[in-house]
């Protein structure tokens, strides 16, 4: 699915359409314990999917790049990937989120919803077959012209199957996404690591890819069946595309973004730079994928049923900052601290080359987390437009600093050029937009600086310990160690260490008391506030 997402036009109420009729799911929609239920549970099956797929990404990664592949053959396939990226984010006009926002049975709509993520899909990749060799040139690197024309088709299999994705996304059917994903990862990952061990080079991912978005497709088609059927309703088609269409330019910059990077470092620095700049934003990455995306499978939904009121948009809001912002913090603490000791330990010396920009690109994964968290709410919220604005300034002020980076300090002054836009520019512009929709600065003050100052303890710690332990595979485990027990007692209130203790006390039957109400938990985890147990 497209990385867009929905958002009614700005200015709208974010509970209503044009022309739309409250189906019987929404009218019917139950107490707000019954979502807060559904959206827990949802969850739940998208933490295990995400944990799952990522650590076997992690392990094939590292195989590959241990045993088969080369950092020219990474930049190569990363070439392919920012095309194949770019395209996804606009390839279904925005459209297929309707099936997620809008309250009317998707059904009356979803016909036309196939039939123009399909169309459009299928002339993005026509127009890419012709263009796949001047794209590569452009890049700096024309032998990825076939890998391009192969991977890029997994756009047009996107397109056919954004309707089903939408409709497991809005019924929160997290379980019946990981059996898919389970089977997608299978069959993508085993291809690819036959090929490349057969010596196909960065084609390898490409085929694997195709073969793992078909077997997607497949899966989608029949947990959600009736969804893949075409149709057309030109009246439905217009309000489709007016929907869309902000939504599907904020997408674009959002990946035009963080993948501008790859052309810059491609165009100006070479393949091989770019194998080694892929590398350190993958790692970087393990962080916003392992926990940011899990939240987002279900966090634009949860917050498109929780936009009855502001008050609790902006609660659901700052509930899940807290949270996402403690689980997330140390990772990215840790790689910024030690991106040398990691990257050696994890892939090897050839690819120490990528710590330099680590130690930027770790603080901007956690940047990552925070807006894309700012992003799912503002759509939510039904401010796209200022959404765009955000995306827009963000790539305008991106361009010229990453050409600046690279040419004055590397891969490294890259990942530099990063943080001062997104921390300097991009982070105030969110506190104005989310300070428009009613979100006090002070409020996220509130719910942010004990994971950030645990932060700053484990920099320090690990980069203390690691010293003294030496540079090694037994010094970077203590480091990591004695980090994240100096964390926990900082980002995580005493309040809430006591009742998850309580918790897990009562579930192992050596104590026998009530167990307190998560949603009293998550309240007490947002604020920060001490609470007797």
């Amino acid at each position: 699915m497209s990385h867009s997402q929905a958002a009614p036009d700005a200015g709208s109420e974010p509970s209503s359409e044009p022309g739309s009729e409250p189906s019987s799911e929404a009218t019917s929609l139950p107490a707000e314990e019954s979502l807060g239920d559904r959206v827990r549970s949802a969850a739940k099956w998208s933490m295990i999917n995400t944990l799952l797929i990522r650590i076997g990404t992690f392990a094939t990664g590292v195989i590959l790049a241990r045993g088969a592949l080369t950092p020219r053959d990474w930049g190569l396939y990363a070439v392919g990937g920012v095309a194949q990226a770019v395209l996804l984010s606009f390839n279904e006009l925005g459209v297929s989120l309707a099936v997620v926002r809008w309250d009317r049975d998707p059904r009356s709509f979803a016909p036309t919803v196939v039939t123009l993520a399909t169309a459009s899909s299928t002339v993005l990749y026509v127009g890419l077959w012709f263009l796949a060799h001047d794209i590569a040139v452009m890049l700096g690197s024309p032998d990825a012209t076939g890998v391009l024309r192969i991977l890029c088709f997994a756009v047009v299999v996107d397109g056919v199957a954004c309707v089903p994705n939408a409709v497991l996304m809005r019924e929160f059917r997290q379980r019946a996404r990981l059996t898919i994903d389970l089977l997608t990862f299978a069959v993508s990952s085993g291809l690819t690591l036959l090929l490349a061990f057969r010596g196909w080079g960065a084609s390898s991912f490409a085929w694997g890819g195709v073969a793992g978005v078909m077997v997607a497709l497949i899966g989608c088609g029949i947990a959600a069946p009736g969804y893949l059927r075409p149709g057309w309703d030109r009246t439905v088609a217009r309000e489709l595309v007016r929907y869309g269409a902000p939504l599907a330019g904020a997408s674009l910059f959002v990946l035009a973004t963080m993948n501008t990077d790859s052309a810059v470092v491609g165009a100006t620095l070479g393949p091989v730079a770019l194998g080694l700049y892929r590398v350190a934003f993958t790692m970087s990455s393990w962080p916003v994928r392992a926990i940011s995306e899990t939240a987002r499978r279900v966090s634009f939904a949860g917050f498109s049923r929780a936009a009855v009121s502001e008050q609790t948009l902006t609660d659901g809001f700052t509930g899940g900052l807290s949270p996402l912002l403690i689980a997330s913090v140390p990772a990215c603490a840790l790689l910024a601290a030690l991106p040398g000791p990691i990257i050696r330990s994890v892939y090897g010396d050839q690819w120490t080359g990528a710590a330099g920009a680590l130690r930027y690109l770790a603080i901007l994964g956690l940047l990552r987390i925070i807006f894309e968290l700012c992003y799912d709410f503002m759509v939510a919220a039904g401010r796209s437009r200022a959404l765009l604005t955000v995306q827009a300034l963000w790539l305008a002020a991106l361009i010229p600093a990453l050409y600046i980076g690279a040419h004055r300090n590397g891969i490294s002054g890259v990942g530099a050029g990063h943080i001062v836009v997104a921390a300097g520019l991009i982070a105030p512009a969110y506190l104005l937009t989310l300070r428009a929709v009613g979100i006090h600065p002070l409020r996220i003050a509130a719910v942010t600086w004990r994971p950030i100052l645990g932060g700053a303890a484990v920099v320090a710690v690990a980069i203390a310990v690691n010293h003294v332990a030496g540079d090694s595979d037994a010094g970077l485990a203590g480091a990591s160690l004695v980090a994240m027990v100096a964390y926990v007692p900082i980002a995580v209130p005493a309040s809430v260490m006591r009742q998850v203790w309580a918790v897990a006390q009562s579930r192992i039957g050596r104590r026998r008391r009530p167990i307190p109400s998560p949603i009293i938990v998550d309240e007490r985890l947002a604020s920060g506030e001490s609470a007797s147990a």
